[in-house]
């Protein structure tokens, strides 16, 4: 079972109280924007085996969206941080480089 803590509200939560919002830290592309860089952004998605940022919603809790770093492979969870942070905390890269000493960074 997957348990991620809420940063908005700081209550630890099961996967059944949340709901999952795909890829964190996307690049949005609207109106304006050429035809491969909205293709890009609706289509193409990273699926790794290993450390994967997201983004999830507290649906059955306090309602508000975060994002979360978790190894999608061993389901351990690094860390969750608010949705307004444009990229993962310093803090959070160093703990996931300090498990996983193989990893290549978040991008």
């Amino acid at each position: 079972m997957l348990i991620l803590e809420c940063p908005c509200c700081g209550v630890k939560a099961e996967e059944t109280e949340l709901s999952p919002g795909g890829e964190a830290h996307l690049k949005r592309f609207g109106p304006g924007s050429t035809d491969e860089d909205f293709e890009t952004y609706m289509f193409a998605r990273q699926n790794p085996k290993g450390v994967h940022f997201e983004r999830w919603r507290h649906a059955y809790g306090c309602g508000k969206w975060f994002l979360a770093a978790r190894c999608t492979a061993t389901l351990e969870v690094f860390g969750t941080y608010p949705a307004q942070t444009t990229e993962p905390p310093a803090e959070l890269i160093a703990k996931i480089k300090a498990r996983r000493p193989d990893w290549k960074g978040w991008k």
